[in-house]
């Protein structure tokens, strides 16, 4: 009895151990919190070890885990109507508010769900939550894109699907057949969806034989640059809950088929180091000694070798993509974008790309509305369901919804 007693005693020290991680006070619901943190870690950490013993490929593997945690909780809404088609190839699904005898033209949002180029999915519970929601508090449309995934595809076919979707969806017989107000569209993304929604915002501003443009765009903690993984978030936030900073790297490395062996090199900015002179262009467009405020710079210091590895770039050019990496598109690309929202929250490796985001856009004159949460972390806001219900996920998703609302 004794020894039972001592080893459950064990166990549960080494569980505890396992499950704390430093939080900041300003953090809501810290031991929520760190639990959810946990069981990404225990699935992430069991995918690797069926990567490891060649039983598959550890995204497709955490895919299907999370797919199976995902309908747990199915919602619907008599008063939407959903339908699963294709725009030009590519599967979406559309949220459509019932008319109640309405016949004037409504307002629109296309909407990229996040996961790392590489998790999740628009007809998950918790994305399918998040889009009825959004139908039925804007009285919208919302077209939530289902794009092709890592690890079977890579850059640029998420780019690809999400660019051919938006396109299809913006053509005018398209929109009257939804019976959508062309001046009243608007594109928004979390994560890797905000990258993606970014990248085709940029695209879709170019080019001359388009129609119809967005009104706005509505970014929520979006992953926008390759290029340093050593700003003050990225610094500050490490190891935080949900999304570390070298996890972020292997999902980049994922998005490009490359190699992980380079995953470290690329934790230290040896891929961007200062004798690499076709980085250097790129060099002062996120410099966030200047970009960001006081405030998040504190006392951290940039990150910049003066000799890196010249093979990172070589094997992976695609780092250096602007279809990839938003963040680094000329000045030029700036002033076409449309009006702006970005979500940040403190606790996120992602927290400065998207404030350099939006210092960039208010540079270029373009009017930007930055939604900062303290006490919030990455991907919180579609954690509103049970069992992961966040008061941050409501507090992000209503401040968010509130702005679509006034906006668009």
């Amino acid at each position: 009895m004794k020894s039972a007693a001592v080893l459950l005693g064990a166990f549960l020290a080494l569980g505890a151990y396992y499950v704390y991680l430093p939080l900041p006070s300003t953090v809501s619901e810290p031991w929520r919190l760190m639990l959810l943190d946990a069981s990404f870690r225990i699935a992430q950490q069991t995918c690797n070890l069926v990567h490891f013993l060649g039983l598959g490929h550890h995204l497709r593997v955490l895919n299907c885990m999370i797919g199976v945690f995902d309908q747990l909780n199915p919602q619907s809404s008599e008063g939407v109507k959903i339908t699963d088609t294709q725009f030009d190839g590519v599967e979406v699904r559309v949220y459509e508010p019932s008319e109640k005898g309405d016949k004037t033209l409504k307002r629109s949002v296309v909407y990229i769900h996040g996961g790392g180029w590489a998790l999740a999915s628009a007809r998950g519970g918790y994305y399918n939550n998040l889009c009825l929601i959004m139908a039925e508090s804007l009285d919208a449309v919302i077209v939530s894109i289902e794009y092709r995934l890592v690890p079977d595809f890579h850059f640029p076919v998420q780019f690809d699907d999400v660019l051919h979707a938006v396109k299809h969806f913006m053509l005018p017989e398209v929109l009257a057949h939804y019976s959508i107000d062309p001046s009243r569209v608007a594109i928004s993304g979390d994560s890797a969806g905000g990258n993606l929604a970014a990248a085709v915002c940029q695209e879709m501003t170019q080019e001359e034989n388009v129609t119809n443009r967005f009104k706005l765009q509505a970014l929520i903690y979006p992953v926008l640059q390759p290029f340093d993984f050593n700003t003050p978030s990225y610094q500050q936030n490490e190891v935080t809950p949900v999304l570390s900073r070298f996890v972020m790297v292997k999902f980049w490395i994922d998005y490009f088929n490359g190699d992980y062996d380079f995953a470290l090199s690329m934790v230290m900015n040896n891929h961007t180091a200062l004798d690499l002179d076709h980085v250097n262009p790129f060099r002062e467009r996120l410099d966030w000694t200047f970009l960001l405020p006081s405030r998040f710079r504190k006392n951290y210091k940039p990150v910049t070798p003066t000799t890196g590895k010249a093979e990172i770039i070589q094997a992976i050019p695609e780092l250096l993509d602007v279809r990839a990496a938003p963040l680094l598109a000329e000045r030029e690309v700036f002033r076409l974008q449309p009006k702006t929202y970005i979500l940040t929250c403190e606790i996120d490796v992602l927290r400065d790309d998207g404030l350099m985001y939006a210092k960039r856009l208010e540079k270029a004159g373009v009017e930007v509305t930055v939604d900062h949460f303290e006490d919030c972390f990455h991907g919180c806001m579609i954690f509103t369901i049970w069992p992961t219900s966040f008061s941050a996920g409501h507090h992000t998703r209503d401040s968010y919804i509130k702005w679509l609302s006034q906006n668009l």
